[in-house]
């Protein structure tokens, strides 16, 4: 008898991050469906580098827009300036609610797709300090998915799975050249070019550089300037 395929939807943004969680998916044997949000982000590459990881994996890729630069708040939304340098505290990067956001627009196309499981690339270690980032999001996350779905209610179990959430940067990045990532397709900084090309000052790009120099690996990313 043929067992039918485990349905997963994953948060896709294009990033490394999301790269090697989709990656991650995939080896576990789930049928991926792979979620981008366009919410007003200044670095929008990204959701074309998104595109293109899920192609690359066959997953069926949905991009869903919601409009976050109406009410603003971040510097990847409003006209603040992003931060070169790191700052104490939560940082202008932070955009208020959108993993709140973008898992709950995840959690209605399970629903829709017959799916039991979410997967998110979010990181406790190497992260900006954004509190929708903690393990006491993703638990707090999963109990809402099975108390406000019909899916839940009717005792269909949902899971919400943050596999990188314990690892550092460079964990990252030695599992993704593991699962055969490739990174130089993928766009992590906060104001990419038009063409995906990072900045290489920005505090994503940093942790990003960091985490392959520390894994001992070259950094594949393509940069607009290296000054």
């Amino acid at each position: 008898m043929t067992t039918q395929q485990r349905k997963a939807v994953v948060l896709v943004s294009g990033g490394m991050d999301s790269a090697v969680v989709l990656a991650m998916a995939r080896e576990q044997g789930f049928l991926c469906h792979a979620l981008s949000v366009s919410y007003g982000q200044r670095h929008t590459s990204e959701l074309a580098a998104a595109a293109a990881l899920a192609a690359l994996h066959g997953a069926e890729h949905k991009v869903v827009t919601v409009d976050l630069r109406s009410i603003g708040g971040s510097a990847l939304t409003a006209d603040i300036a992003v931060p070169e340098a790191a700052a104490a505290g939560i940082p202008v990067t932070y955009v208020p609610a959108r993993n709140t956001i973008m898992l709950s627009i995840a959690l209605g196309w399970a629903e829709v797709l017959g799916a039991d499981d979410l997967f998110c690339g979010v990181n406790a270690v190497d992260y900006s300090g954004y509190p929708d980032c903690r393990p006491e999001f993703i638990a707090a996350f999963e109990c809402l998915a099975n108390l406000a779905t019909k899916a839940g209610v009717e005792g269909h179990a949902l899971r919400l799975h943050a596999p990188l959430m314990r690892m550092s940067k460079a964990d990252i990045a030695r599992e993704g050249a593991r699962l055969g990532v490739d990174f130089s397709a993928t766009v992590s900084c906060y104001q990419a070019d038009a063409d995906g090309r990072a900045c290489g000052r920005c505090d994503a790009c940093r942790l990003r550089a960091e985490g392959f120099a520390a894994a001992g690996l070259p950094d594949p990313t393509r940069y607009a300037s290296r000054e």
